[in-house]
């Protein structure tokens, strides 16, 4: 079934009066309802629910919410407009994003921000960026000394914070900055995912140690960013980058956006952006060590495309492997596992009663693992991404970057980094867990190993 034929079906339906309603969920209990399942197993929790419908209800504290478990309802979702960005997942990142950025933005104000930043991110724009990407890429092998244990989650971050700051701000943001900011976000993020799964609200406002460290770590991520803006305009420099189109951009009346806009936009690139793209970096790395073979075609694969030179960015789109190698690991191990929408006004979705203000609720991390779309579904296999066997894929089972008006608009940015980190790392060495390093999936917001420690062997 494709998203097309969905839309007949539930207007025939609306026209007869046969909305349904989604059943309820089992397993819920007092007070909590099933965000105790959430807490204690979400990702086994969220991947069960497709054999129960393909949508059900939740009750999360006080809140009902409702799941769509196929790839043709999250399609239709992402795609209708009907559904807004909002949800537990929003309001629990609004702490950080703010409510003025492109992330959670609607409307008028979103296009505005999407036509603002898109320009840094189109595909015409980001070979400007490979030097900077192939340079800290490069630094990166030159860190690692064979042998040596690697914290992979402190070098993930202090990668893809510098490529975004030296890409999109300009800056030369040292490994303080970054170590900083991969400090912060774990507890952000952990204390967001809390509020998101159990939104009991005045307890978090508590002194408790845990809501403690939470404001800490979020009172110093903001800090951060009003240093690199505040740097920027004391600098009196304007370089042709994200950061300056900001400075400058009109809003709606034609006057300069607020302080707190830019201050939000900033946030959206530093540290979404940041986690995602580090916690695929350690995705990357825990399945090349845990399948040496294929960090071992990499590596072949990248010799034969550079013929022996360092591996740059125009050698990218012709590591047809390392690229499908990337893809596989966002499928299996996707950074953002859960997403939420929320309903305009009365509607329906898929032969459903969607109620004004409803929740909406769906786990990519589920919609990817789901064995009707996928044989062999947790197989780590990139070539089902080649062509002859990708198009068997269900359309919407495996959207990474989402799609509609919503669709991450540094998609091509990740990747082209993902690709090339990935082949500079497996043209040097390849990798073996080391005692103490613990790959189970750490479960937040995002989801990342819990410390994956490694050493870099030579080949």
């Amino acid at each position: 079934m494709t998203v097309e034929s969905v839309k007949p079906a539930t207007a025939e339906a609306s026209a007869h009066g046969e909305l349904r309603e989604p059943p309820l969920a089992g397993g819920g209990v007092p007070v909590l309802g099933h965000g105790w399942r959430l807490v204690r197993d979400p990702l086994a929790f969220m991947s069960r629910l497709r054999a129960h419908g393909d949508m059900v209800r939740l009750r999360l504290g006080p809140k009902e919410v409702y799941a769509v478990t196929t790839p043709e309802l999250t399609g239709a979702l992402a795609l209708n407009p009907d559904f807004i960005i909002a949800g537990p997942l929003w309001e629990s990142l609004e702490g950080l994003l703010g409510k003025e950025g492109v992330a959670t933005a609607n409307g008028p104000r979103h296009r505005r921000q999407r036509r603002t930043i898109q320009p840094a991110f189109n595909l015409s724009a980001i070979p400007e960026y490979g030097p900077v990407m192939a340079e800290e890429a490069h630094a990166l092998t030159e860190r690692w000394r064979p042998g040596a244990t690697v914290d992979c989650t402190a070098e993930s971050f202090r990668v893809a914070v510098r490529i975004a700051a030296r890409c999109l701000l300009r800056g030369e943001y040292m490994d303080e900055r970054a170590e900083r900011l991969s400090v912060d976000l774990a507890s952000v993020f952990r204390g967001m995912y809390r509020r998101m799964v159990i939104p009991l609200g005045p307890l978090y406002r508590l002194p408790l140690p845990a809501n403690r460290e939470f404001n800490r770590a979020l009172a110093d991520l903001h800090l951060l960013v009003d240093e690199i803006v505040a740097e920027r305009r004391s600098s009196g420099q304007k370089p042709d980058d994200l950061l300056t189109a900001l400075l400058a951009a009109k809003d709606e009346n034609d006057e300069p956006i607020g302080e707190q806009e830019i201050h939000d936009q900033v946030v959206a690139i530093l540290t979404p952006g940041s986690e995602t793209v580090a916690s695929t970096i350690m995705w990357l790395l825990q399945v090349l060590a845990e399948h040496p073979e294929h960090a071992e075609k990499v590596r072949t694969e990248v010799e034969s495309v550079t013929g022996g030179q360092p591996v740059g960015f125009d050698h990218v789109r012709r590591l047809t492997h390392t690229n499908n190698v990337v893809v596989e690991a966002m499928r299996l191990r996707p950074a953002v596992w859960i997403l939420t929408r929320r309903a305009k006004a009365d509607t329906e979705l898929g032969g459903y009663r969607i109620p004004a203000g409803a929740d909406i609720v769906y786990s990519p991390y589920a919609v990817q693992r789901d064995p009707d779309s996928y044989p062999g579904h947790l197989d780590f296999d990139p070539d089902r991404w080649l062509p002859e066997r990708a198009r068997d894929v269900p359309k919407y089972a495996m959207s990474p970057f989402s799609v509609g008006n919503r669709k991450c608009p540094s998609d091509h940015f990740s990747m082209a980094q993902l690709s090339l980190i990935t082949a500079a790392l497996c043209a040097r060495y390849r990798f073996e867990q080391v005692a103490g390093s613990n790959d189970t999936t750490r479960v937040g917001i995002t989801l990342r190993p819990h410390r994956l420690l490694l050493t870099p062997v030579p080949w």
